[in-house]
């Protein structure tokens, strides 16, 4: 393809990635009003947030396998199709369950076009000069980012606009996605024989990890951390992963190809993308609560004060692509953007309810450019490592892991941060003398209705515990760092195949 046919082919694959990622920045910050509104709990804000990451975490590997059997730019049609149906869906929930519920299916199109994209692009672009185009990916990314919290802030404090909008406002962007690719995308459809979709697999991991996570919402407050519940719930999880992984290793299309992560460099690129997924993921989430909550900041006001850690991303990524197609080593890059991820998330865990905004930028500002420097250099880590025929399948691996790197961080983290703030609302309204009524008082996200007195408890528990949870996510970047920098330093091919794989190319039948 000449250079202006994969900028055309690229306009719609970006505007794709821009409706998915979109989605979830404008609910980030709009997120503590809706629970609000809706009269929802803590552990319902995590979970409106867990279930779409979820959904996605356990789909992409079976889109990324799709890929590598079917008709690419099929797949991502139907995909954006789902993601407008749920998209309309979650707009129109009357109470927290629906929406848990339409944020699930929402997460199935929201994996399948961050996927999808990456797999497209790769058919496309050679590993050396996809760094140049990442630069792009990148770019739109931050875009989504940086203007998602703004957009989303406005349309919450727009009385004639209202929540609802932040769900609403994805489907036009979805409408002309699907235009753009119906023009501009055309790849040649390869189909193997004696195709097999590993349902099971995907299935149990899908079962597995959603146990385990339930398990650590509740565990520590419905029931003890020894105790019957734990044994099940805990014990039950690792099983059910633990057959999974037995099935993977059985079954000819496995959803999560073990003998590519099993290999040294796809296997700690893998590591590293865990501790990347965190940062993505509970930054934009807890963050957002952070100013709005704990700092008593409107949606609006809380979506510019997220801007320096998106624009950290935005600068970083692009300079950084460039910089990795004109050297063809990635290894550098990402060690320096995880030693910074892990510089910001030491300072995020100092903050408190009081703390410098100019301090809060400055952490932020630099958990977004290590996000940028690290995170689709280690995808282009293991798409350098394999060939063609496996892009899909290693693409999904990765964004699997990454994906579930962050699912059970917002869990993990939203379920710390719940009995952080618990205890501090208990030990504030102690030593006010406020009856706590069995802590119900700050059970409810919907500050605004609570009395004065208690309100500025609530404020100054959730200011004060967000520190703590930032403090988890500096401890799991250094076994990120640890991880990449064993990374063997490899050059980025020139070709689309690897050399071998391109000179003994797997029979297959290839249409228009």
């Amino acid at each position: 393809m000449t250079h202006r046919q994969v900028l055309e082919a690229l306009s719609g694959l970006l505007l794709a990635l821009f409706v998915a990622m979109i989605s979830g920045t404008i609910v980030s910050v709009a997120l503590p009003q809706i629970i609000g509104a809706l009269e929802g709990s803590q552990s319902q804000y995590t979970w409106v947030v867990t279930a779409s990451l979820l959904a996605s975490t356990a789909s992409t590997p079976i889109w990324g396998k799709l890929a590598d059997l079917f008709n690419k730019k099929l797949l991502l049609q139907i995909s954006i199709a789902i993601f407008m149906v749920s998209s309309l869906a979650c707009g129109f929930a009357q109470n927290t369950g629906q929406l848990i519920a339409f944020r699930a299916i929402q997460g199935l199109g929201m994996g399948a076009l961050q996927i999808l994209v990456q797999v497209v692009i790769a058919a496309m672009i050679s590993p050396k000069e996809r760094g140049r185009y990442n630069g792009y990916l990148g770019a739109v990314m931050a875009v989504a980012t940086v203007g998602g919290p703004l957009l989303g802030g406005l349309i919450a404090d727009t009385s004639w606009l209202g929540w609802r909008w932040c769900f609403f406002i994805a489907v036009p962007f979805a409408v002309a996605a699907l235009a753009l690719l119906a023009k501009t995308l055309n790849l040649p459809t390869q189909r193997r024989a004696n195709v097999s979709i590993d349902y099971w697999g995907a299935t149990l991991i899908a079962v597995g990890v959603s146990v385990l996570l339930i398990w650590v919402t509740f565990v520590g407050n419905d029931f003890d951390w020894l105790s019957w519940q734990t044994a099940a719930m805990a014990g039950g999880g690792v099983l059910v992963l633990a057959l999974a992984t037995w099935i993977e290793s059985k079954v000819k299309e496995p959803v999560v190809p073990l003998h590519v992560i099993s290999r040294r460099t796809p296997a700690l690129a893998i590591l590293a993308s865990l501790a990347v997924g965190m940062a993505m993921f509970g930054g934009a989430v807890f963050l957002g609560q952070y100013f709005q909550i704990g700092r008593g900041y409107g949606p609006t006001a809380a979506g510019l004060l997220t801007i320096p850690m998106m624009a950290g991303v935005l600068f970083s990524s692009t300079i950084s692509g460039r910089m990795v197609s004109r050297t063809g080593q990635t290894k550098p890059f990402i060690l320096v953007g995880l030693v910074i991820l892990f510089l910001g998330f030491t300072g995020l865990a100092t903050i408190d309810h009081e703390t410098a905004l100019v301090l809060v930028s400055a952490y932020m500002l630099a958990v977004g450019i290590g996000v940028g420097m690290s995170m689709q250099n280690l995808v282009l880590v293991i798409q350098n490592t394999v060939p063609l025929r496996e892009i899909g399948a290693a693409s999904g691996a990765i964004t699997f892991f990454r994906s579930l790197g962050g699912t059970v961080g917002v869990s993990v983290l939203g379920a710390v941060l719940a009995n952080r703030v618990a205890a501090n609302i208990a030990e504030g309204l102690a030593k006010a003398g406020i009856p706590t009524g069995g802590g119900a008082a700050g059970s409810s996200l919907n500050i605004a209705a609570l009395p004065e007195p208690i309100k500025v408890i609530v404020r100054s528990a959730y200011g004060d515990a967000t520190g703590h949870i930032f403090l988890i996510s500096a401890g799991i970047t250094v076994v990120g760092l640890i991880a990449a920098a064993f990374l063997k330093p490899a050059k980025l091919r020139d070709s689309l195949d690897l050399p071998e794989q391109a000179a003994t190319p797997e029979p297959a039948t290839t249409t228009a």
